[in-house]
């Protein structure tokens, strides 16, 4: 699970913050093109967190959302917004019944699970979802890139693209698109990550803090061109963070 102390720190920048904003633009541009010849009604969104992102797919797509979350905290900021259809539980225990919705949405919360706990939380996603439906799943990717930010979150694992594949695919998910994101910044964050917080030794802390607005645009302006780029249908060889897209073969 999430470190608690983080969703007050989300649900305070996710509207404006350059990665929040240059996600949500990455993750429309991979699924803009596969969402509008599909027919959705009822989305499951795993891990919902504040429910931020499980209105704004609902407002782009028409999908009528059904966040989940195992942190009251993060649905406490859901039912401020006005969400509906709340509901407190474990992505590796979900309370639906086979085959109920027609797209399953799962963003930055396999990465929460210990490495081979993932495997439980997969089968419930497949599970929940009808054969032909939509699975969208985003992890943070590569080991090297670990930061004090993410012992911060609780992050347990990181993905290679491969693994990520092989999780989708023993779960009868056949892969549309799978790409690293986040990749034209991950050279700078090598560095900082590697060399300069080692150096620094501070304790782990959370990384979404204000930035001046100079500095916020200019962290936005790369996920922008990379939105175009995989919005494009072109993709990254290696990143931060993965975005897998992929639909459930037939019963």
């Amino acid at each position: 699970m999430m470190n608690p102390a983080e969703f007050a720190n989300i649900a305070r920048a996710e509207a404006d913050f350059w990665w929040y904003r240059g996600m949500r633009k990455i993750l429309f541009g991979a699924l803009d093109p596969v969402a509008a010849g599909r027919r959705i009604e009822r989305a499951l969104e795993a891990g919902c967190g504040t429910g931020y992102m499980a209105r704004a797919l609902g407002e782009r797509y028409g999908w009528r959302m059904f966040p989940v979350d195992l942190g009251w905290e993060g649905l406490a900021c859901g039912r401020a917004m006005g969400l509906g259809r709340l509901a407190q539980c474990d992505v590796g225990a979900l309370p639906f019944s086979s085959a109920s919705f027609d797209a399953v949405v799962s963003l930055d919360v396999m990465v929460h699970f210990p490495r081979g706990e993932e495997d439980g939380a997969m089968r419930e996603l497949a599970r929940a979802l009808k054969p032909g439906g939509l699975m969208v799943l985003r992890v943070s990717a590569l080991d090297i890139l670990r930061s004090r930010h993410s012992e911060f979150a609780h992050e347990r694992q990181r993905f290679t693209r491969g693994r990520l594949e092989r999780l989708a695919q023993a779960h009868g998910i056949r892969v549309l698109r799978c790409t690293y994101a986040n990749s034209l910044l991950a050279p700078a964050a090598l560095m900082k990550f590697r060399l300069w917080e080692p150096l620094l030794r501070k304790p782990p802390a959370s990384g979404v803090t204000p930035a001046p607005a100079w500095l916020d645009r200019l962290l936005y302006a790369p996920l922008a061109v990379e939105a175009a780029w995989i919005g494009a249908g072109l993709g990254f060889p290696l990143g931060q963070s993965l975005l897998l897209i992929g639909e459930k073969g037939p019963a």
